[in-house]
């Protein structure tokens, strides 16, 4: 039992959710790294009580190929010992023997719960050890204290005080899939489809499937229906229906009630819907069960998953025995250490306020997204639920929503969001196709000139469509002829814009700005929703599009890997997209596990080509035949001007000697994805409605006062999530201040901080630092031999 390094157990509880995997495999080699011995406990709670081959000491290849496989590798299971003093005892005798004080769970909010009552019992089993005589005090000596982190593994989404849990986007992105395809069926047919999903005690994920989906009706735990719900439901499908449309999607969480606490069922809604004398649809009921847990987690899973494991390793190494548990969270984009049993109160809460029919109190306790994303989605499907109030008619609006740059996911589901909360406000919004460019050149063809209002039906349809319906363009106002736009907006009485897109987006509302001084037309508000799969737009951490990106760039890698794993020796060198902005490509190595991660914001050197080829060399020299041998490098489009990916993987090919295969594969344009991430989709409604609430706090004809418009910095805007926060940035404070002009990036990344992660998990050695190019002057200077 005498030890020299720290022992860090991991353990998986509760329900299986998908990116478990990653956290093992982050915590193990986290640990490692940290030059401490890394444990797995087998089957949860269970394995802690019987101890000997369910503690199991873990080395760094051990978890290889952990990060693409769904469920948890090492097993969950429910333990009645454990909730009794005796199994406790044994569990803690186990930990002793095997030298461990530091116990990482990932689970949901009982597996946690039983956690932190473990470690306040913890003195107590000591002293009963002691005093049975399985212990002397000198023994456990080093072991007086337990320290414990939670990281929390639920698809429920229903821990209070973080935005996410771990298998939670990817339990939507398997709903979200699965009704994509109920879709079609139902159009065919023109029939009705009750969903039910997972959520006894939390809505989040028949909310976010609501959102996604666009929906017709929801039912949820946090807020039930009025005793009128029947007549609700029937007059919102019956209006949808007399729109023209085919299919009616009602989403049900299975523990959806009404507001005296009584149970709504799916046969209940579905018996509602086929009768004769009302609605009378043809109507089936789905309910999904267990396939929303199945499959491998999706790219934000993982990188969550990871990203919390690393920084639970380093909060129990820095824990003291007074330090209160704490759980590793999310807010937004913000990974935050925050107390267990408060967090955990909260959730149970929750519960009781919804038990006594308490529900506004128990939505008060949701996140402020949860609340937003509910209000959006009332807003959108015309519920009538929170309704957005109409305004007076000098208040209304004209506003042009219009798309710059590539096309990206969850464009179609912002504008669809936006358009909503016109027409429920009474703001008139008008389509302009195919970016300034068709503004310019197309705005008065016949007969569907580039400038014309949306058709709802039409629009309602997109929420989970991929690319850009009202098309997309890279050119820019001056491209365009900056007189001409500033006519045409004239022409056609904007009062606002609402621009979608990425840089070229930002490029052009700083042109526009800029020319405010010029053409009084132009002295109306814009606001930009960055959307690019670079995620390469100042202001902002998160770009609609990026993660559906990442989970087409994960899926590909995880076929890739496939086959570079049957042949155990070969090396696979990946070129991605993103320009000069190395997100995807650091992201995605994170999400799979790449030896080497190549971007733009360090460049590449021989120097650490040579570096990564004798690496590999060492790890295939030392690989004897186990499997998942396979190799992954990443590599950024713009990363260098001479080396690439097929020249990469000639050089490593070369300089195997035999020794290991190398090949280059380019993805291409297929990372833009097809059907939209839930995630973009549900963000982009969110961002969007908030996008025209900013736009309408300005009102119309801002032209009429351009000194009052120009004064105000915000009139020119891009939406944002920072940190923990969603906020509107100043066009002119980003463009001076935040943005590297040349590059078409941040002047800083947020996420350049996970490149060390992703290199210790990748096992990747120290390499020499590219050092930065001399440029203009100094670098002709140079050459000249003018200084050294």
């Amino acid at each position: 039992m005498a030890q020299t390094k720290k022992n860090i157990a991991v353990m998986t509880s509760g329900g299986d959710s998908p990116g478990m995997n990653a956290v093992v495999r982050a915590v193990v080699r986290t640990a490692i790294h940290l030059e401490c011995n890394a444990y797995c406990v087998y089957e949860g709670y269970e394995g802690l009580v019987r101890g000997g081959n369910y503690i199991k000491q873990m080395g760094w290849e051990d978890v290889r190929g952990y990060l693409s496989v769904g469920g948890t590798l090492i097993g969950t299971a429910r333990c009645m010992a454990f909730f009794e003093r005796a199994g406790r005892l044994q569990a803690t005798k186990n930990m002793i023997l095997n030298g461990i004080d530091a116990l990482i769970i990932c689970g949901g909010d009982g597996s946690l719960t039983g956690a932190d009552r473990f470690r306040a019992e913890w003195p107590s089993l000591i002293e009963e050890l002691i005093a049975n005589g399985e212990f002397t005090k000198e023994q456990v000596e080093p072991y007086k204290h337990l320290n414990i982190v939670g990281l929390v593994g639920s698809i429920d989404n229903d821990l209070s005080g973080t935005d996410a849990t771990i298998g939670a986007y990817s339990a939507l992105s398997r709903i979200c899939e699965m009704i994509d395809y109920i879709e079609a069926t139902a159009s065919s047919h023109s029939r009705a489809f009750v969903v039910e999903v997972m959520g006894r005690h939390c809505g989040w994920l028949a909310l976010m499937t609501a959102v996604a989906t666009g929906a017709d009706f929801l039912f949820i735990p946090e807020k039930p229906r009025e005793d009128n719900w029947r007549e609700e439901m029937n007059q919102v499908i019956k209006q949808h229906r007399g729109m023209g449309k085919r299919k009616t999607i009602v989403i049900i969480a299975e523990g959806a009630l009404d507001k005296h606490g009584n149970k709504v069922t799916p046969t209940m809604v579905k018996d509602l819907l086929a009768d004769k004398d009302g609605l009378g649809l043809d109507t089936r009921i789905t309910t999904l069960g267990h396939v929303q847990r199945g499959g491998s987690a999706v790219a934000y899973d993982r990188m969550l998953g990871t990203l919390q494991g690393v920084e639970a390793v380093k909060a129990v190494l820095e824990a003291t025995p007074e330090t209160e548990t704490c759980f590793i969270a999310i807010t937004e984009n913000k990974i935050t250490r925050k107390p267990l049993m408060a967090a955990v109160a909260e959730t149970k809460e929750v519960a009781k306020l919804i038990d006594a029919q308490k529900f506004n109190e128990a939505m008060a306790l949701r996140d402020t997204e949860f609340s937003d994303q509910y209000k959006s989605y009332a807003m959108s499907a015309n519920m009538g639920l929170e309704g957005v109030e109409g305004i007076k008619e000098n208040e209304k609006m004209r506003i042009g929503f219009i798309n710059v740059g590539a096309p990206a996911g969850g464009m179609n589901a912002a504008i669809r969001a936006g358009v909503a909360y016109c027409r429920a406000r009474g703001h008139e919004a008008l389509a302009i196709h195919n970016g300034f460019a068709g503004f310019a050149r197309h705005h008065g063809d016949s007969p569907l000139g580039a400038v014309r209002p949306f058709d709802w039906l039409e629009v309602d349809g997109w929420a989970s469509k991929g690319g850009s319906e009202i098309g997309t363009n890279r050119e820019l106002p001056e491209e365009s002829g900056m007189e001409l736009i500033a006519e045409l907006i004239k022409k056609y009485r904007f009062d606002a814009l609402f621009l979608i897109g990425g840089f070229e987006a930002f490029h052009a509302i700083s042109q526009l700005r800029k020319a405010r001084s010029q053409y009084p037309s132009l002295c109306i508000p814009f606001t930009l929703l960055p959307a690019t799969i670079s995620n390469n737009v100042p202001g902002t951490e998160y770009s609609l599009g990026s993660d559906t990106c990442l989970n087409e760039l994960v899926a590909y890698c995880d076929i890739i890997k496939q086959s570079a794993d049957a042949t155990r020796r070969r090396v696979f060198v990946i070129e991605t997209q993103g320009g000069r902005s190395g997100y995807i490509a650091l992201l995605t190595g994170l999400s799979v596990g790449a030896s080497a991660v190549y971007i733009p914001e360090e460049g590449i050197t021989l120097q650490m080509l040579t570096a990564d080829v004798l690496h590999l060399k060492d790890v295939f020299a030392k690989d004897k035949g186990q499997t998942r041998a396979g190799r992954l490098v990443l590599i950024n489009e713009k990363s260098s001007k001479t080396y690439n990916a097929k020249l990469i993987a000639d050089i490593m090919r070369e300089e195997a000697h035999n020794r290991f295969e190398s090949r280059d594969s380019i993805p291409g344009h297929v990372q833009q994805g097809g059907v939209p991430s839930p995630m973009d989709r549900c963000r982009a409604v969110r961002l969007a409605i908030k996008c025209i609430q900013h736009l309408e706090k300005f009102g119309p004809k801002g032209y009429e006062t351009p000194d009052k418009t120009i004064q105000d910095p915000l009139s020119a805007s891009v939406i944002g999530i920072r940190g923990a926060d969603v906020i509107f940035s100043s066009m002119a404070d980003l463009e001076t201040k935040e943005t590297d002009w040349k590059n078409r990036r941040p002047t800083s990344a947020h996420w350049m901080g996970m490149k060390a992660i992703v290199d210790v998990l990748g096992g990747r050695p120290d390499y020499p630092t590219p050092t930065e190019p001399l440029e203009g002057i100094a670098a002709k200077d140079a050459k000249r031999g003018l200084f050294a």
